[in-house]
């Protein structure tokens, strides 16, 4: 989506877009607006602001001859305003005119960043593999949309438009990955995704094919892998700008399993969505390419442990005692509790190979974690309060939330094994979400500062832009807007 940042007296558009609280219209901008355009009394008396209303009026301007006042609703935050007006640009997108205008001359930064953010995911086309019909581009796409300020060379202003933009052009890049189906998403994908973004954002990006995993000693990945034709591979991604030894060490990683049939422990229901399996993997790459586009004064590295889990003569067996990179060895109970076993390998190495102030890590790890929280938050389960408080407070924020689950030591008696130092399942059909996380940080080596999100209820689902489950996006604004926080901190 292109950008020109102008003034009310200079813009050319001829259709509007004037997004509004309930609160609005009793302001002064609001009537000077009406007065500006000429607005008649019958149609400023239906304009609300109610959440996703929207009013069309046709003022007696000589140059715009539409507006469309799009509520933002009572009680504002930045994903409500977010999908007001993604909400209303995706459904009007076959008549929206290439003449396009956002005024927001009265709106706080972050509101217009959230706005922005919106209108750029609005433009996502889910159909991958659809023969692509002739005018059905979205009109943003096509044209520069004039947003009009009331000083144009405001370098906050400037930023919170170009935050909003980058989001929104990697949040769909996140979701195309998840959207991507098994039959043209193997590791070699994400691979092949993560290498094109670090050339093209300045990042570094090296792979591990599978004889680099053999001679690293990443045993859990290979395990998994074994019932796969596709080789796994292992993705570390690192955002070094200059001066990097100064700035926070961040360490992230994503469950790269880019599809899963359960493995022996064959999946019963849904197997449909489970090439949404490398959610985590999608928004960590997401997250650094994020990071990137922004050059925070941060230091990023993203790790990605990439396989299918596939059914095979050679896969791995319930029962089965299986090495990791650690040196701990596994009892593998359930083949379909795979996604630690390759996270358990991803986390070991960063910690060892890296040594971050703060590591994360990001999984589609449980149907728990669903159960439990619905489509409405992620789980987190961290052992370090601080970074709790900010990741939930950031969550709030962005709207991408999370709700901290218990991690009790208790937990950990659970995944005890007669043979082998450690089980990958809990001994008891409750509190599995917690049990994958008391698995994790087993892998962690204590470090101080340890956060687990389970997404599974957050990568992928319904909503009103598909008719079918899809990617949402969801977790690299979460982790940007974190890293962000952390470096004004520093």
């Amino acid at each position: 989506m292109k950008i020109n940042i102008t003034t009310l007296d200079n813009s050319l558009a001829k259709e509007l877009l004037i997004p509004i609280t309930e609160a609005d219209t009793a302001r002064v901008f609001f009537q000077d607006l009406v007065t500006q355009f000429g607005l008649n009394k019958v149609a400023i008396e239906d304009i609300g602001g109610k959440y996703k209303e929207v009013v069309t009026c046709y003022p007696t301007h000589n140059v715009v001859r539409k507006i469309h006042f799009i509520g933002l609703g009572k009680e504002q935050s930045f994903l409500k305003i977010r999908e007001a007006v993604r909400s209303f640009s995706f459904k009007n997108k076959k008549k929206l005119s290439t003449s396009l205008g956002l005024v927001a001359t009265f709106l706080d930064n972050k509101t217009l960043e959230a706005i922005i953010n919106g209108l750029e995911l609005s433009t996502y086309d889910i159909a991958l593999y659809q023969e692509k019909q002739e005018g059905n581009a979205h009109p943003l796409t096509q044209t520069t949309l004039e947003v009009v300020v009331k000083n144009p060379t405001d370098e906050t202003t400037i930023t919170a438009i170009n935050k909003g933009i980058a989001t929104g052009a990697t949040q769909k890049e996140v979701m195309n990955l998840i959207n991507q189906p098994a039959g043209h998403m193997y590791p070699q994908t994400l691979a092949d995704w993560a290498f094109d973004s670090g050339k093209e954002h300045n990042y570094e990006v090296t792979i591990l094919d599978k004889s680099d995993i053999q001679k690293e000693g990443l045993n859990a990945l290979l395990a998994v892998n074994r019932g796969s034709e596709l080789p796994p591979k292992f993705i570390i991604a690192e955002h070094k700008p200059e001066g990097y030894e100064n700035f926070p060490t961040v360490g992230l990683v994503g469950k790269g399993v880019t599809y899963d049939t359960g493995g022996l422990n064959i999946k019963v229901n849904g197997m449909h969505y489970m090439k949404s399996d490398m959610g985590g993997a999608a928004m960590m790459l997401g997250a650094i390419e994020l990071t990137a586009k922004l050059n925070l004064p941060v230091h990023l590295i993203t790790i990605i442990p990439a396989t299918d889990n596939r059914v095979d003569a050679t896969a791995i067996s319930p029962g089965d005692v299986i090495g990791s990179y650690s040196g701990k060895t596994i009892e593998v109970i359930d083949t379909d509790a795979e996604g630690r076993l390759i996270l358990a390998d991803g986390l070991n190495y960063m910690v060892k190979n890296y040594q971050p102030d703060v590591l994360i890590d990001a999984a589609t790890l449980t149907g728990s974690s669903v159960r439990a929280l619905g489509s409405h938050a992620a789980a987190l389960f961290t052992n370090n309060q601080t970074l709790a408080k900010q990741l939930q407070k950031v969550g709030e924020t962005t709207g991408e939330r999370v709700w901290q689950l218990p991690l009790y030591d208790e937990f950990k008696a659970e995944l005890k094994s007669d043979i082998a130092d450690i089980a990958n399942l809990g001994s008891r059909p409750t509190a599995g979400a917690s049990t994958a996380a008391k698995f994790l940080e087993y892998f962690t080596e204590n470090h101080a500062s340890w956060a687990h999100i389970d997404m599974a209820g957050m990568a992928y689902g319904d909503s009103e832009y598909s008719s079918h489950k899809a990617g949402m996006g969801y977790g690299a604004n979460l982790i940007v807007e974190y890293l962000m926080d952390l470096v004004k901190e520093d």
